[in-house]
């Protein structure tokens, strides 16, 4: 497992890189527009998502309005997403429950927003960190996973499980930058067909690196990190 120097190295670089405040880029205005483009998000590129949300958004301001929408209304502005008609169910549901429930706020426990329909871990943890500045875990989605397993952080493929071996190594004021630092670097050259290491700002101290100057990783210690910076 690596020490906590080299993930702190790590996540230096990347804010360095990427920005100290990375935000999801996910287009919204408020809260009820966060929650709905995170709830819509999975298994949909954020592009595909912020052009079904533009045209969502002018239809449905509050969760009065997606609750009380006409089913087949609804599943008409998600069409062309992933799983839209599900996701269309989901939304109505949750609407309703938070209106019911929570008085029309989106809950801020991540508890309390895993009880919604359609809302699992990692959309739960960005709602709370983009929306509440709230760090309950770490959002983990294909780049970030792909990032942590190449980066020797975890092993597992399974979210949850490198959540947990993130979680252990970074301090908690920190696991919101880590998700968002690492879907960057996923997004930009930690590709998931074909690795950019060349343009990396982690290729050299990286133990998935292609470039040959490196593969010390192993003999990297916490007394020369700060010396690679």
């Amino acid at each position: 497992m690596p020490t906590r120097d080299y993930a702190q190295l790590v996540l230096k670089r990347l804010s360095k890189r990427y920005g100290y405040s990375i935000h999801t880029g996910l287009r919204h205005r408020n809260m009820v527009d966060l929650f709905v483009a995170v709830l819509l998000s999975p298994q949909s590129t954020d592009a595909q998502t912020n052009r079904t949300t533009a045209r969502l958004f002018k239809k449905f301001r509050t969760f009065e309005d997606y609750a009380n929408a006409d089913p087949r209304t609804l599943r008409r502005y998600l069409r062309g997403m992933n799983y839209y008609k599900t996701k269309a169910k989901h939304l109505r549901e949750s609407a309703k429950i938070i209106i019911e429930r929570f008085h029309g706020r989106v809950p801020r426990r991540l508890s309390e927003l895993m009880e919604l329909p359609g809302v699992g871990r990692k959309v739960a943890n960005v709602v709370l960190n983009e929306g509440y500045g709230i760090n309950e875990g770490i959002a983990i989605d294909t780049h970030a996973g792909r990032v942590a397993r190449r980066m020797g952080f975890a092993k597992s493929r399974n979210p949850y499980e490198i959540e947990k071996s993130l979680m252990r190594i970074y301090p908690q004021r920190d696991w919101g930058r880590v998700s968002n630092a690492f879907i960057a670097l996923g997004r930009d050259t930690c590709k998931a067909r074909k690795k950019e290491c060349f343009r990396c700002v982690l290729n050299d101290i990286c133990p998935s690196s292609d470039v040959k100057a490196n593969n010390n990783w192993v003999r990297i210690n916490s007394a020369n990190l700060s010396r690679r910076v």
